[in-house]
Order: structure tokens, then sequence, then C-alpha cells
């Protein structure tokens, strides 16, 4: 009886694991699946795109070298990434300030203005459009480096949410011990605090860096020259009203992923590492 219970059980548990991997390999493959076609789409011709054999006969590495023929992506790629890095170390800075006076600062209206900040998320981005592009062509920085970098610098609910909530799971015997050393408010944030912070600094720099990259509404509406254009706006110039050459597009398309990759595969086990960490109960 006892053997035939403990059969039922592992039966049921390869079961619910077999089903369990099924899902998870369905999932994987909707999310590589787009990447791979698009992969192989750029080795194409224009006229074997729409060839169902995901693998080239003949591929046309000479693809990736047309693209640099067709628009300035290296230029591109370059603008893209000082402007995601800029915007990267102006977010991991003013989301931890914000977030550390929020979790262990105490001050009148702590906790209403942290609700009133954070009902920001609750706003479409597409609302505040155009109110920060008549700010910004007020201040003269439309088609500049500077309506790119500074709309995203001062931080955001959200970055400042994931830090708040990191520094609250931090125990208090740190500030303790350090206000005995004698350290003030900055020592604490920048030499305590914000070292043991890391999980969180990572994952905020890695989403931070991603939306940016990603970005094509904002440099769509802010950047007319081309010598300041995003790689995603350089993508759109490859579409033509009547033609497009897929082969090319898809050849910019993977030029531009491959950065974003390259950031994961190198921050993948801190980015893992510092969701399972950060966590978003708080205390």
């Amino acid at each position: 009886m006892i053997a035939g219970r403990a059969r039922r059980e592992l039966l049921r548990r390869l079961v619910h694991g077999s089903l369990l991997y099924a899902v998870l390999v369905v999932i994987a493959w909707c999310a590589v699946a787009p990447i791979l076609w698009a992969l192989a789409a750029s080795l194409k011709t224009e006229g074997a795109v729409s060839d169902p054999n995901p693998i080239p006969a003949h591929p046309q590495w000479s693809n990736y070298g047309a693209v640099f023929t067709a628009l300035p992506l290296g230029r591109m790629l370059l603008n893209t990434a000082g402007y995601a890095a800029a915007v990267t170390i102006g977010q991991v800075l003013f989301c931890s300030l914000a977030g550390y006076a929020f979790a262990r600062l105490r001050f009148p209206g702590r906790e209403a203005l942290f609700v009133a900040y954070l009902a920001t998320l609750m706003v479409p981005l597409t609302v505040t459009v155009i109110p920060q592009f008549v700010l910004m062509r007020s201040l003269g920085w439309v088609d500049t480096p500077w309506a790119m970098i500074v709309p995203g610098l001062f931080g955001s609910a959200f970055g400042t949410y994931l830090m708040r909530q990191f520094f609250r799971t931090l125990p208090a015997e740190l500030e303790e011990a350090a206000i005995l050393d004698g350290c003030t408010t900055w020592q604490i944030y920048w030499r305590v605090l914000l070292p043991h912070a890391r999980p969180a600094v990572t994952v905020l720099a890695v989403l931070t860096w991603i939306t940016v990259w990603n970005d094509f509404l904002w440099p769509l509406v802010m950047i007319q020259r081309t010598e300041l254009a995003t790689a995603t706006l350089g993508l759109v110039q490859l579409q033509g009203q009547y033609h497009t050459a897929w082969p090319l597009l898809m050849a910019a398309a993977v030029l531009a992923l491959t950065p974003l990759l390259l950031v994961y595969a190198i921050a993948q086990r801190a980015f893992v590492r510092g969701i399972a960490q950060a966590g978003f109960g708080g205390r």
C-alpha cells in the first residue's frame, strides 16, 4: 500500500514537472522565435525573406555592411548608448537618494508625499509628451542632446519605489552603528547603505538602460537631425512608403539588439539576484 502511494506520488510529480517544462518551453519559444526569424531574415535576399526555411541557403553577410552604407548606424548606436548611460547614472543617483529619504528619514508628510509620487505611475506616457515638448521648446532644447537626457535624469516613481523597498529591508543596526561613529546623513547613505543596495541598483540600472535604448516616441518627437538620432529612429528610416528592404531592416534590428543582449548577459546573475533580494514587499 505504501509502495503504491509512493508510485502515485512519483507519477504525479513527473506529470506536473512535464507540464511545467512544456509551458516554459512554449513561453521561451514565443520570446525567442521573433529574434531567430530576424536573424535569419537579415541573412537572406529580398526575394527569400518570406521563405519558410529558417536557415538561409546562401547567407548574405553583406547585408550588415550595407546597413552602414544606407544610414549612419554606428553614430546612432553611439548616440543611443550615450543617452542611455547618462539617464541610467541619473536614475540610479536620484532614485537611490529619494528612496533613502523615504525609507530612512523622518519628516512631516513623508507617507502622503510618497503615495502622491507613486500615483504618477498611473499617468500614461502619452499624456505627458505634449507638456514636456512645450517645456523643451521653451528652453530651446528641441533637437539637442539635452532633450534626450534631462527629462529622464532626475529619477522616476518606479525607481524610487524600488530603492525605497530595498532600503527598508536593510537592518537599522547599520544606520545606528554609523551614527555612533559620527557619520553624517550623506555619509550614511553613500558609505553604508548604498554599497549594500547593489542588487537593487543593478536592477534599476539594467531596466533603465533597456527602457532608454528601446524608446521610440520621445526621440521621434524631439530629434530631427540625423547626427543626433537614436537606433530606433534609424530603423524607421529604413522603412519606405512603398518599399522596404527587409533584409537590411532586420540586419539593423539585430545590430541594435546586440548591445542589449550583451548588457543582459553580463549583468544576468546580478540582475536575477537583485530581483530576488530587492522584492517589492518591504517591511
